[in-house]
């Protein structure tokens, strides 16, 4: 294959050199169940224990807080129907318009089932009103669960202060902060989240291993029976391998995380300044102020995403229209329509998300090649008016 420039970290990302190194040996010698009672077994369970301390320690909290799960959807949907099996006579759930699919599909088939679902609008930066999410909490709400930062945009949710506002009705908060973990510092012994989300493969480990955060002393159902795995709460024996990448890739994420809020920044901003002083008619989509370091959403109007993204692929450049979990979608981003952005800017919206692993001879290349390829589009776009 040519040479690629992947942009589409928030989608995945490669799995960094030092996390396979460390998860390789628990593919091949060192295979033994962390469940069995001799010594070879054994020294793959203290493995997995260090890998539970790794994780923790990005989060700001206690390593028996930690369950691993197999991806952030599950975790999503564990801190959820979890939540919901330990509360039978609370029967609605609190949310958000711009949450991931694993958040708002799943609430959207227990609505199917007879729970109700609020969900708090955003304004055109994205942002959340949280008036109106005080005003959707009652003593019917067993749960609220709001995204740490948004997937499509990278506007940045103030989730300590909702958790707060949460837990003060006696409501359980879950967040979802699969974008967030490895990009911005967290605290959980400092804040008031009960259960928080998260993905291997978002902060370069492998993909197919998950974490969910479950505070001590939350009430949490067991989602997958079996074996006596993660203390009873999810039975099944271990992903071994991939555990063990999780907890490398966190203890990496957390000695990058200064070079994540600067040097990936400042490629962010350098990519966005060259493509908007060069492309006419665009714009950037979400809170320019509050978001994550590495993206960068921004909107061409009158042409299609798809048709950019096909262009740009043709160099090896690889970007998204929005989330991968909704690729293959005519529908403009839901998120996007939340906010309301114009239809005819919302179908041309180009999703740019780094990592550390970018460098500054890529942004010039994609700057360089952005300038002909919209110029192109538009002029094949029967919305763009051109002169009599």
């Amino acid at each position: 294959m040519q040479n690629i420039i992947y942009m589409d970290n928030n989608a995945t990302t490669c799995v960094a050199e030092e996390v396979i190194e460390e998860m390789m040996p628990y593919l091949s010698e060192k295979y033994g169940n962390p469940s069995s009672m001799h010594t070879f077994g054994g020294q793959v369970g203290k493995k997995l224990a260090q890998a539970r301390e790794r994780v923790a320690a990005l989060l700001g909290c206690e390593p028996d807080e930690i369950l691993f799960t197999s991806c952030g959807t599950e975790s999503d949907n564990t801190a959820i129907k979890g939540t919901l099996a330990m509360y039978p006579n609370r029967r609605k759930i609190v949310t958000t318009r711009v949450e991931h699919p694993a958040v708002l599909t799943t609430c959207r088939d227990l609505e199917r089932h007879g729970y109700s679902i609020s969900e708090v609008s955003v304004d055109r930066q994205g942002k959340l009103d949280l008036d109106e999410l005080g005003f959707r909490l009652d003593d019917n709400t067993a749960i609220v669960s709001v995204m740490w930062a948004n997937n499509e945009t990278g506007t940045i949710f103030p989730v300590e202060e909702i958790a707060d506002l949460v837990k003060a009705r006696g409501i359980v908060f879950h967040t979802d902060a699969v974008q967030a973990v490895g990009k911005i510092p967290i605290n959980l012994k400092e804040s008031s989240i009960d259960l928080l989300s998260l993905s291997g493969h978002k902060l370069h480990a492998p993909k197919g291993v998950g974490v969910l955060y479950v505070r001590r002393g939350t009430r949490l159902g067991t989602f997958m029976h079996g074996g006596h795995q993660e203390s009873g709460r999810r039975g099944g024996t271990e992903n071994v391998p991939g555990i063990i990448a999780m907890g490398k890739a966190c203890e990496r994420a957390l000695q990058n995380m200064t070079e994540e809020n600067s040097r990936v920044k400042a490629l962010r901003d350098k990519l966005e300044k060259g493509i908007l002083a060069s492309c006419p008619d665009c714009f950037v989509n979400g809170d320019t102020h509050n978001r994550l370091p590495n993206t960068s959403n921004i909107s061409f109007e009158y042409i299609e995403g798809e048709s950019i993204l096909m262009l740009l692929d043709q160099f090896g450049i690889c970007a998204s229209s929005g989330s991968a979990c909704t690729s293959g979608s005519l529908e403009p981003s839901h998120v996007l329509r939340a906010m309301g952005v114009p239809f005819t800017a919302a179908h041309g919206s180009i999703r740019y998300s780094l990592s550390r692993y970018n460098t500054d001879q890529e942004i010039d290349v994609v700057v360089e090649k952005m300038v002909p390829i919209v110029n192109r589009l538009r002029e094949l776009s029967p919305f763009v008016k051109t002169s009599p």
